[in-house]
């Protein structure tokens, strides 16, 4: 990325992490790129409709239970052209598609340094996939994104996923609370 397209690069950091947020700020202002923080959702949207960013990049869980997923239109329409790219924890290709069906234009999974960030916010194609073109998924890994397709497809409903998944609600709880396994 050249100087001159980081200097006009306008990010918008939509982060409930407050330390997070300002490390990656951080990161950020130090290449050159005008960042821009927000913790929740409200802010969020006030942010960008009066800074107008270039990009947004959105933690797809905001605390309290409010998906970033959720702001992914109303930043759209706030900001014409803005390019999001959803930041996660728990990266799932069902929560990558819903992103990207809903208008985001990139996806990466946390932990990221800055030079993946900055490699996502510079490519104007697919940004992030889950996993590289040719790699095989783990057995766990397969089972963790059918589990998070079957949540989707429920709306989050536990009780309901764990009932068309042939499990106790108990043990699909069990296996949420585990961090997603490695490609």
């Amino acid at each position: 990325m050249n100087a001159a397209k980081a200097r006009i690069m306008r990010v918008l950091l939509v982060d409930d992490d407050p330390v997070f947020a300002a490390t990656l700020a951080r990161a950020l202002d130090r290449r050159g790129i005008e960042t821009a923080l927000a913790h929740d959702p409200a802010s969020a949207l006030e942010h960008a409709e009066q800074w107008q960013p270039s990009h947004v990049l959105l933690d797809l869980n905001l605390g309290d239970e409010v998906s970033g997923l959720d702001l992914i239109a109303p930043l759209c329409e706030r900001v014409a052209g803005v390019r999001i790219t959803v930041l996660t924890g728990y990266a799932s290709i069902a929560t990558t598609v819903t992103a990207m069906q809903r208008g985001a234009a990139g996806y990466l999974a946390k932990p990221v340094d800055a030079p993946t960030v900055l490699a996502a916010l510079a490519d104007d194609s697919d940004a992030a996939a889950p996993s590289a073109p040719g790699e095989r998924m783990s057995l766990k890994r397969l089972e963790w994104e059918h589990i998070q397709r079957v949540l989707a497809e429920h709306d989050g409903n536990i009780s309901e996923a764990a009932r068309a998944l042939g499990l106790h609600r108990r043990t699909l709880q069990r296996k949420l609370d585990k961090k997603p396994v490695r490609f």
